[in-house]
């Protein structure tokens, strides 16, 4: 399993690396929605819509994908669909994961496929106007994902259920912990910090979200960069919930050892949004 996640990994990276450094955008962007398509797909494998349905849900994803660069969408701004979505986000979020994986089968698919199918296509958007915004910008909210995931699981590991007795979400996701939750808030936060020294010397068109941020204060980028990681984590618990509700341990087999798209993009789907949102907020 760990050579079969070492493989697929550094195919990710030998593909991904040289579109996401290169000036221009059109090989990133093919992949980003090429990304969602396959999200699509998964989406439509999780609401149990059988395999013309899931390839239809990829479809319909690429498509839309494939207008907004025809027509120029990926170009414009749009502070208000990050606003609408991220609020959506939050109140989703809290409202699933309080509920318990009961709830998700309970809700019409009227409103659970159309609902995934917009959080991909909004993310996808938000990775897209990301990468516009300069490699540092995008990678400084990538890894805010990737360095939550990582502190919170040695956190977990060393000091879970030590300090709080309470599980984060037992229902959900057993082995996460408030201890590890915690842990990978400071880690982020040390790695904001240390980011903004780093940016001193960027000209202003090619900061990271994190100094971007700082130009409001200290205190902003502090409960900016904690309110995002803990979006973060929400997104982890909701793409768990919906796959302890469909009965699966992993969205799909698509990148071998690693699970599927929606195992890695989970808790991109509601940071990238939100992420734009307050990189609006002080421009």
């Amino acid at each position: 399993m760990l050579k079969q996640r070492v493989i697929t990994a550094l195919i990710l990276l030998a593909v991904l690396l040289p579109a996401l450094l290169h000036p221009n955008t059109v090989g990133f962007n093919a992949i980003v929605v090429l990304m969602v398509a396959a999200g699509g797909w998964e989406w439509g494998r999780l609401n149990g819509l059988g395999q013309a349905g899931s390839l239809a849900s990829g479809a319909v994803l690429a498509a839309l994908g494939g207008l907004a660069w025809q027509q120029g969408w990926l170009q414009g701004h749009y502070p208000l669909l990050w606003l609408i979505a991220g609020s959506a986000w939050v109140l989703a979020a809290v409202f699933l994961v309080r509920a318990g994986v009961p709830v998700w089968g309970r809700l019409p698919l009227a409103l659970r496929w159309p609902a995934g199918m917009l959080a991909l296509a909004v993310a996808g958007l938000a990775m897209v106007q990301a990468r516009a915004l300069g490699v540092n910008f995008l990678l400084s909210v990538l890894l805010l994902v990737w360095v939550a995931d990582v502190f919170a699981y040695f956190a977990g590991r060393a000091l879970g259920q030590r300090l709080i007795a309470v599980k984060l979400a037992p229902s959900i996701s057993p082995g996460k912990s408030w201890e590890g939750a915690l842990g990978g808030a400071i880690g982020v936060l040390v790695m904001a910090l240390v980011w903004v020294q780093c940016d001193a010397s960027q000209a202003p068109q090619s900061l990271s979200l994190y100094s971007r941020l700082a130009s409001a204060g200290t205190g902003f980028l502090v409960l900016a960069a904690l309110f995002l990681t803990a979006m973060s984590v929400l997104g982890d618990l909701v793409e768990s919930l919906i796959k302890r509700s469909a009965g699966v341990k992993d969205s799909s087999q698509l990148l071998p050892g690693h699970g599927g798209v929606l195992d890695r993009i989970d808790a991109l789907l509601p940071t990238l949004p939100l992420a734009m949102l307050l990189a609006s907020y002080v421009a």
